[in-house]
């Protein structure tokens, strides 16, 4: 075992975990992995929700309670994953405090179902901010084109963010504008801006998954020689794209009043392809100043023999930018794939949180007590 996470954590790099339940809190296992594994915040998702409560480690006694109660299966919902994310925040809140508010963060998504409705995602996102109830809570809101007011308006309230589903580097940076514009908001307001915090989730894997597939479809050497490329092309010039917002002088005036930078966050970065190395998507996307939330598994490969070799995004933003035009050059659309992924991204999401209501409302009717 070497100290790779340690030393990914000395570049820069927030570990997070892309994973919660409530036998992970209960068993002592998330505070082990934020004393042994460096891992520093924790994000959640509607597939994460679903498959721990469909696996019903330590949900029993509360879903009877609330079976009891007669409480709706939305109400139930909420009630569960809240207490998840609060008791999580509070085993993280050490790291918060000693990392200013920067990391010891969880993470909690809005209603899937309202990823294109504004005012619904703003509503929700305040009820959930109160919900939970600790300062080191980002309410995850997707980066729709619904979505993106949304963050405005919430990030202006002073509601910390975690913006999640980027795919496009257009998207990412009006996800970049709609962060600024809310802190501006939260500023004429007279709030605290150092208490302010947000991170961009930017997709990865899946971006490698669809073009593969289409290069494969191709079938050409040239297109083969394109292959597992795409997604850290497309990651490294979103920092790129981070780099030049953050130093420009609209945030130099935010930057004075004691703002965050919104970190990006690599997101989905799991390898799909046995072919590509395990930690593909940790060791090739290291600089200062990001977040990579990692599934178990990869947080494991990447203790075990991650080779972690300093910063491996400076310097490649040519060759990025000349990977993606050889993949548009073969015909392959990157405005088709990446708005194919928001698509499927929230239709995931939408159709998880649907099996979540399913399964909950099936064990309330389970758990239901006797009339009489």
């Amino acid at each position: 075992m070497t100290d790779a996470l340690k030393r990914l954590s000395d570049e820069g790099v927030a570990i997070w975990l892309d994973d919660l339940s409530r036998k992970r809190i209960t068993s002592g296992n998330l505070a082990e992995l934020i004393d042994e594994q460096h891992v520093v915040g924790v994000t959640t998702n509607p597939s994460i929700f679903q498959k721990a409560i469909s696996h019903g480690d330590g949900y029993e006694q509360q879903l009877t309670d609330l079976a009891t109660r007669k409480v709706t299966v939305d109400e139930a919902i909420r009630m569960i994953t809240t207490a998840d994310v609060r008791d999580a925040a509070d085993i993280l809140r050490p790291v918060f405090d000693a990392t200013d508010g920067q990391d010891g963060r969880v993470s909690i998504e809005v209603d899937p179902r309202l990823a294109h409705r504004t005012a619904a995602t703003v509503a929700e996102a305040k009820q959930l901010a109160w919900l939970v109830d600790r300062p080191n809570t980002l309410i995850k809101i997707p980066a729709t084109k619904a979505g993106l007011p949304a963050i405005t308006e919430v990030i202006g309230k002073g509601i910390s963010v975690n913006v999640t589903l980027i795919f496009s580097l257009e998207r990412y940076r009006e996800v970049m504008d709609a962060y600024l514009a809310g802190l501006e908001k939260a500023k004429a307001a007279g709030l605290d801006l150092s208490k302010i915090h947000s991170v961009a989730s930017f997709f990865v894997s899946r971006v490698d998954s669809e073009i593969d597939k289409r290069l494969d479809a191709i079938g050409t050497d040239e297109a083969k020689a394109l292959k597992g490329k795409a997604a850290l092309a497309n990651a490294r010039l979103a920092y790129q794209a981070y780099e030049e917002v953050f130093g420009s002088e609209r945030w130099a005036a935010l930057d004075k009043a004691q703002a965050n930078k919104q970190r990006p966050l690599w997101a989905s970065t799991g390898v799909k392809d046995p072919a590509y190395k395990d930690t593909l998507y940790v060791v090739d996307l290291v600089a200062p100043g990001t977040v990579n939330t990692m599934p178990e598994a990869t947080l494991d490969a990447t203790a075990d023999h991650g080779q972690i070799t300093g910063n491996t995004i400076a310097g490649t933003y040519e060759q990025a930018r000349a990977e993606l035009d050889a993949v548009a050059k073969l015909g392959i659309s990157y405005d088709d794939v990446v708005q194919l992924l928001e698509d499927e991204g929230v239709e995931k999401f939408e159709a998880s949180w649907i099996d979540l209501l399913n399964s909950t409302e099936a064990e309330l009717k389970r758990l239901a007590p006797s009339e009489g």
